[in-house]
């Protein structure tokens, strides 16, 4: 299929073949888009470039969004590769691994709620504000958030906090950028086995939980999320923007 055949497109926060921003990077491509990588770093970046190059990207570059420098660094450095592209990935997310357990009240602190913030939502509109003049027409920029934004998810605690902070981002981005023609939306996932995910506490009981209530009884995976966040991508989604669209096989309507 060619539903993104022409369209150049940014994942940032990808970290290896288990996570949701691979299974997204290989729906893409299957669907003809021309992709960049971003990591965290330059370690993660060698890794990633045998998984760039099998979708024939040779765009792997590093980037810590806590540090505005190296946002402004990492499009001045994609602007010598690409003038203009046509879309971003956000699949960033991060606490302190020891807020992702025990009791919520008990273990938060203000570096803490700070970190999650920082990292799990500001970074999205600090790479947009950064990249907004090299934006096309009808761009769509995506991000990943997680039922923990409405609802509480024993474990998910402060993470839930910056999702919620997330899923508004959108909206306001979406607000700012929609007289642009820009669209900006998020996907909310089912629980799927990640290295991230392994760091919540009693993450096996929450995918199972997830699984017994679904309306769909079937496992939510990267493939799943993939095939949605390239309907996002394209040109076939130009009247949605704004919005969270659930893939997690109807759980969130679940009481």
């Amino acid at each position: 299929m060619n539903l993104l055949k022409g369209k150049k497109i940014l994942i940032v926060g990808i970290s290896g073949k288990r996570s949701i921003s691979f299974g997204i990077a290989k729906s893409l491509y299957y669907q003809k888009a021309e992709l960049g990588f971003v990591c965290q770093n330059a370690y993660i970046s060698k890794k990633i470039k045998n998984l760039a190059n099998s979708m024939k990207s040779h765009i792997v570059l590093s980037c810590d969004v806590a540090k505005d420098k190296e946002i402004k660094k990492l499009f001045t450095d994609l602007s010598k590769i690409w003038k203009k592209f046509d879309g971003l990935v956000h699949a960033i997310g991060y606490c302190p691994k020891e807020h992702l357990h025990g009791d919520f009240i008990a273990n938060i602190t203000r570096e803490g709620f700070n970190i999650a913030h920082e990292i799990s939502s500001y970074s999205f509109t600090a790479l947009v504000q950064a990249c907004s003049n090299m934006l096309n027409n009808s761009s769509s920029l995506l991000t990943l958030s997680y039922l923990g934004s409405q609802r509480v998810v024993k474990n998910y605690n402060v993470m839930g906090l910056a999702k919620a902070s997330l899923e508004a981002n959108v909206r306001y981005m979406a607000y700012s950028l929609g007289q642009k023609n820009i669209r900006v939306n998020a996907i909310s996932s089912g629980p799927i086995r990640t290295l991230s995910s392994y760091q919540i506490q009693d993450f096996n009981k929450i995918q199972n939980h997830a699984h017994s209530y679904s309306l769909i009884k079937k496992p939510i995976t990267s493939k799943n999320i993939g095939n949605v966040a390239s309907f996002l991508l394209s040109n076939l989604s130009l009247g949605i923007t704004g919005s969270v669209i659930y893939v997690d096989n109807g759980f969130n309507v679940q009481v």
